[in-house]
């Protein structure tokens, strides 16, 4: 099965893909478990420390040994490795306060911040009916706000950022994924995390600065303290989620098209529904559930068009050059 899967990219890129989206679900619900009782970037540590073993210990031998973590584009490794970071603290600091629902939603905007960037860094052109479905894509999100009632939440903007930093990964990822490995992204992706939130912790782990009564940013400025026992099995299976989850969905990418791989990461939106029902008893109203569709609706459509575009484009170029 194994080698079957090697020899077809797309199947190979479909399953890591799966994988990927329900083990960063499982990431996503632990943490937001953790919360109330630890800082984020005491979690994010562990949870790095701990996929760093995994990767070393299990997928490091699978993929070749040490040979694979070589790179000459160190640098790249790093900023895509800081986008990682400022979407996954962003993305959880809202998590923090907003349903697990409505927070995944808000961030699957990202396709069509994708498109966005890709007008303004790349000079692509974005037809009308792509803008139409950003416009759609951004009525959900203000549906899903709701500004100026008293539903709003300033954390509501965090998966927003935090959109805004996975698009700019996702750039990246196809941009080095040419000449790097999954392990290798994976690797360096775990090193900033251990990098930055050691920094953090020194910075203000103390406690110092917590205590303001908002759960985002007491999550963030949180005195770190020792895991209780029964939590240590929780920080385990963030860390494996993260591993298995960074290095699959760094494959997926690698080896498949976009087209294939983006609508699977849409699984996560009725997946965060019913964890946030089983989990956190959190019903998405009729409200929320109007903008959620709107916002998977519009950001599969933006993925199903650019699959087309550039279906177009490869029929309409000579398949064989003299």
């Amino acid at each position: 099965m194994i080698k079957s899967l090697a020899n077809n990219p797309p199947l190979l890129g479909t399953v890591s893909a799966v994988i990927a989206v329900f083990c960063f679900s499982i990431n996503d619900v632990a943490i937001k478990f953790m919360s109330g009782n630890y800082a984020l970037h005491q979690v994010v540590l562990f949870r790095a420390i701990i996929g760093m073993a995994v990767l070393l210990a299990v997928l490091l031998p699978l993929s070749g040994g040490f040979a694979a973590l070589r790179t000459r584009r160190l640098g790249l490794h790093l900023l895509r490795g800081g986008c990682v970071v400022f979407a996954n603290m962003s993305f959880f600091l809202g998590l923090a306060t907003l349903p697990l629902a409505e927070g995944v939603a808000i961030f699957f905007v990202s396709p069509l911040v994708i498109a966005v960037f890709s007008v303004v860094f790349l000079g692509e052109h974005v037809g009308p009916r792509r803008w139409a479905a950003i416009a759609v894509g951004l009525l959900g999100v203000l549906i899903v706000l709701r500004p100026g009632t008293e539903v709003f939440q300033f954390a509501a903007l965090c998966p927003i950022a935090a959109a805004f930093g996975y698009a700019s990964l996702h750039m990246l990822t196809r941009y080095i994924g040419r000449t790097e490995s999954a392990l290798a992204m994976s690797f360096y992706i775990q090193v900033t995390f251990i990098a930055v939130s050691a920094a953090m912790g020194l910075a203000v782990g103390g406690g110092q600065f917590g205590g303001t009564g908002n759960a985002s940013l007491d999550f963030l400025l949180r005195e770190w303290v020792m895991p209780a026992p029964g939590d240590w099995a929780v920080l385990v299976v963030i860390g494996v989620a993260s591993a298995f989850g960074g290095f699959c969905i760094s494959q997926a990418y690698r080896v498949a098209a976009a087209s294939v791989i983006a609508p699977l990461e849409y699984v996560a939106i009725p997946l965060s529904v019913l964890w946030g029902v089983a989990v956190f008893d959190e019903w998405p109203d009729g409200v929320a559930l109007l903008g959620i569709a709107l916002i998977a609706g519009s950001g599969l459509f933006m993925v199903w068009r650019e699959s087309r575009i550039r279906a177009a484009r490869v029929s309409d170029t000579p398949r064989y050059r003299r």
